[in-house]
């Protein structure tokens, strides 16, 4: 799906090319996550998160990115169809930058625009039941934020960058 980058970066801002990348699709019940291989070729889901407290949800994806080795974050950013930002895409900023103090990685936002519709789609094409779909429907999102983001990363901003 081509759809425009939140932001454009030279090469030299790009994510280091060896390590894991994890990738969180931000929701206000659920976290949905998913990680890369090493060589950054394919993103997989994990068990989603159940969004309680944010000293909770560093607490749990600490514990991911330092189990995985992971050697950037990258969070989906969820923009209008027309582009613009609205309180969700604020709340997602927020948040990026509070994980960009606490973690020690590289932070990235990535457009998420209708990754929820092909994570859905995904799902039912590999013939999982409505519940299940309602499940890992987070993660699922999270994977295709991840993948999104590793084939389109000379396009991509680091967090905070100068």
């Amino acid at each position: 799906m081509d759809k425009p980058e939140t932001a454009i970066a030279s090469d030299a801002n790009l994510p280091d090319s060896a390590g894991r990348l994890l990738a969180l699709d931000l929701g206000t019940k659920s976290v949905g996550v998913a990680v890369s291989d090493e060589l950054r070729i394919t993103a997989n889901p994990l068990p989603a998160i159940e969004r309680r407290s944010w000293k909770d949800l560093l607490r749990r994806v600490t514990t991911i990115v330092e189990s995985y080795d992971a050697r950037g974050l990258v969070i989906g950013l969820p923009l209008s169809l027309e582009g613009s930002e609205g309180s969700a895409a604020q709340g997602a900023r927020a948040t990026a930058v509070k994980f960009q103090l606490s973690l020690g990685i590289p932070v990235y936002l990535h457009d998420e625009r209708l990754t929820t519709l092909t994570a859905t789609a995904q799902l039912k094409n590999a013939g999982r039941s409505p519940s299940v779909i309602k499940r890992q429907v987070d993660s699922e999102s999270a994977a295709v934020i991840l993948s999104d983001f590793m084939a389109h990363s000379t396009h991509v901003k680091r967090l905070n960058q100068k």
